[in-house]
């Protein structure tokens, strides 16, 4: 990922981990790959330990200078010095999260695979937009994030974009020139090394 006309990486960490282990799995990712972001997307929802969890991920990633956000939990981001939050409800609370943490937080907003949501987010200052899944899946609505909807937003939209959810090789290299990001999460997480799983993810 060295080439500056390339997407950037963004890491999702699973649900539910064994936070030694995933520790020492995440720490093999920052050794050969270049991660720009760790998104920490627990459904835990015990404070203790999404704080613990949190405490935890911070240091290995602000170690290796990738920034951390967190999953929707916007009180623990001041509290535990974490770069930001992810919002899963897309433009609707953007605005009141940026005037509670303030201008140098990074926020972002998953808007699946609507638009017009996209747009909204955008304008209530998101530092980026992610849109996905990229297939299809029987979770969620079954709306896909289409190949279409990166190529309109790279041409009109100057607000970074990620690309999340089932991406394969294949969709990978299709989404080259369309994203600023590849969101990666499960795709490498339930292999056994998921290091040696993201470099032939990305080719």
């Amino acid at each position: 990922m060295s080439q500056e006309n390339q997407p950037q990486l963004y890491l999702i960490t699973p649900p539910e981990f064994e936070l030694e282990s995933f520790s020492k799995q995440l720490q093999d990712v920052f050794a050969v790959m270049d991660v720009s972001c760790l998104r920490l997307a627990l459904s835990s929802q015990d404070a203790d330990y999404v704080s613990r969890t949190a405490d935890a991920l911070r240091e290995i990633c602000h170690a290796a200078e990738v920034a951390i956000v967190i999953e929707d939990h916007v009180n623990l981001v001041e509290a535990l010095g974490l770069d930001g939050v992810h919002l899963s409800d897309g433009a609707r609370s953007v605005g009141k999260v940026r005037r509670e943490l303030g201008t140098d937080a990074i926020i972002g907003a998953y808007c699946g695979a609507s638009r017009h949501d996209g747009i909204s987010a955008a304008e209530a200052s998101a530092d980026y937009v992610a849109f996905g899944p990229i297939t299809e899946t029987p979770l969620g609505t079954g709306d896909v994030a289409e190949m279409d909807l990166f190529d309109w937003w790279s041409a009109m939209i100057e607000v970074p974009v990620v690309a999340e959810g089932g991406l394969s090789a294949e969709l990978v290299k299709g989404l080259s020139t369309k994203t600023d990001f590849y969101g990666v999460g499960m795709e490498i997480w339930e292999q056994a090394d998921p290091a040696a799983s993201l470099k032939a993810l990305l080719g």
